[in-house]
């Protein structure tokens, strides 16, 4: 059975500290856009996650936030999944294809909306996903506010997100939870033979039967020489003994985002992939000693590169040993070189530790939330050189 949903009150105080950060840099409005599968900009501040049609938020300095959704079908959807904002209708927002509705549907452009939700037109204008952000939209923007600076403003928002709340925690712990059983389930299935999309199958409809809502990026199941990839797809290729299998999953519950990762291999291992596991499980070993709260995130970061330039390998990552998750898989907050924040209480990572050699590519990863005196594992299953 799944968890009741958040109240009202935790997205109308979302809102209130957005416009909290919104004040401190001169932020007249922010306004934010959202997809299906880039769904968290209205999801964290509203509860809605568009399908077909598409959504944006506008967040003025005082007052009520308000979604904006297109066409009939989202508008009605909105009404019932959506919480604490007002729900407007721009027609720019309609999926791809849109229907000749019928009857007529009329809808409001932002040069009505917008001074609507902030009382006259607005003079600065922080636009959230800045590098999705529609140019249909940001024109109808630019009509609306002709004279108007426009900036982006993810950081605002994510300087809201970073700190979970703890009414956010239970849904975080089941998220991971989720995900953490489908990799037991996955890994169980394992057999030479089975195809990489039937392991991901295996791992989908475990995190399905036990109330994920999808996930919160494309599982996938790589093997052999896919395995070299950071990203893949699950292939119809054959998994086979002796040769190295990454199984990366996530379950999206709730929206909140879990995900693990796991490298192994039926028999034996191949040479050059089991030295990177080991260097990989050194890391990632380092990485759950060093986050703390009071830590600077840069600290964290050198370590984990001296542990790869020990072994030759600080050129086979792509990036710092974790970052920040949440509504997105990857919600800011990397702990990388140039990092200039401080870890604190209840923000919540994925430690990531990614190698590849070119030829062997894996991938350790696991779910830690920061508490007042260290952190909160999330996900810990077989956190070793895994053999099967």
């Amino acid at each position: 059975m799944r968890l009741k949903p958040l109240p009202a009150s935790e997205y109308v105080d979302r809102v209130k500290r957005l416009q909290e950060e919104m004040k401190k840099e001169n932020v007249d409005v922010f306004v934010g856009y959202s997809s299906e599968c880039e769904s968290a900009t209205s999801r964290f501040l509203t509860g809605f996650w568009p399908f077909f049609d598409f959504s944006s938020v506008v967040v003025p300095t005082e007052g009520k936030a308000v979604l904006v959704t297109g066409g009939p079908e989202s508008f009605e959807f909105a009404k019932g999944f959506s919480h604490g904002a007002d729900i407007k209708v721009n027609p720019l927002l309609v999926e791809t294809s849109p229907p000749e509705w019928v009857p007529e549907v009329s809808g409001k452009s932002f040069a009505t909306i917008l001074p609507e939700a902030c009382g006259s037109v607005p003079e600065r204008i922080g636009i959230g996903n800045w590098n999705i952000f529609p140019h249909i939209l940001f024109e109808d923007l630019r009509r609306a506010a002709p004279k108007a600076e426009f900036f982006p403003a993810d950081d605002l928002i994510l300087r809201v997100e970073a700190i979970k709340t703890e009414a956010e925690i239970p849904y975080i712990v089941e998220a991971y939870r989720i995900t953490e059983e489908a990799m037991k389930a996955a890994l169980d299935a394992a057999k030479p033979g089975k195809r990489e999309w039937e392991l991901e199958a295996v791992a989908r409809s475990t995190m399905l039967k036990l109330g994920a809502e999808g996930n919160p990026y494309p599982a996938w199941v790589c093997s052999g020489p896919n395995s070299s990839l950071s990203l893949c797809r699950s292939t119809d290729r054959a998994i086979q003994k002796n040769e190295l299998v990454q199984f990366t999953f996530g379950a999206k519950y709730l929206g909140y985002c879990g995900n693990m990762c796991r490298p192994f291999s039926i028999g034996e291992v191949p040479k050059p992939a089991r030295k990177l596991i080991e260097v990989a499980l050194e890391a990632m070993d380092y990485a759950l000693k060093a986050i703390r709260p009071g830590v600077s995130a840069s600290e964290v970061f050198d370590g984990y590169y001296e542990i790869l330039a020990r072994y030759g390998f600080e050129n086979f990552t792509l990036y710092g040993p974790a970052h920040g998750t949440g509504h997105s898989e990857v919600e800011g907050l990397w702990l990388a070189k140039q990092a200039d924040f401080l870890i604190q209480p209840n923000m919540l990572f994925n430690i990531d530790i990614w190698l590849s050699d070119g030829v062997y590519g894996l991938r350790f990863e696991d779910g830690v939330l920061v508490t007042a005196e260290g952190i909160r594992e999330l996900t810990s299953y077989r956190r070793e050189v895994i053999v099967l």
